[in-house]
């Protein structure tokens, strides 16, 4: 029986289940704003803000209880560089959950995460960069022919 047990399984056993909210963790720390599930959205909240609250503490050992739980060393370092200052002020709620319509497929209910007071230029940047990237070396690849 499971009583007591409050969270949602997403028919995942544990391990399966930490590791997608750490990637989704990480994504929302990389991007600052992602969309998935309304359900995903709403779990994920309770661990960013957790993650977000070790960042203010700002020690080694909240660094280490981080790196350790994330698995990303770059947003690591961002969640603690660049987030932990962002919200030294702010009590909790450092993030917002927008439902966004429904997944074509299988009508599951979708939802936009994002940080509150949020960058907006870092969405899409490293896209931006990539095709940037790609675009000079076709450039390139046409002026050697």
């Amino acid at each position: 029986m499971r009583h007591g047990k409050a969270r949602r399984r997403f028919s995942r056993d544990s391990s399966h289940r930490q590791a997608m909210l750490s990637n989704m963790t990480a994504s929302l720390v990389k991007h600052e704003q992602i969309v998935t599930t309304l359900a995903k959205a709403k779990d994920l909240r309770r661990v960013m803000d957790k993650y977000i609250t070790l960042a203010k503490r700002g020690d080694l050992n909240s660094r280490r209880i981080a790196a350790s739980r994330m698995r990303d060393e770059a947003m690591t370092k961002k969640l603690f560089d660049v987030l932990g200052p962002r919200y030294k002020d702010r009590n909790g709620g450092y993030t917002r959950v927008i439902r966004a319509g429904f997944r074509y497929g299988d009508s599951a209910p979708r939802a936009v995460i994002e940080l509150i007071d949020r960058d907006v230029s870092i969405k899409g940047a490293d896209d931006k960069a990539r095709v940037a990237l790609e675009r000079e070396m076709e450039g390139s690849e046409a002026a050697s022919q």
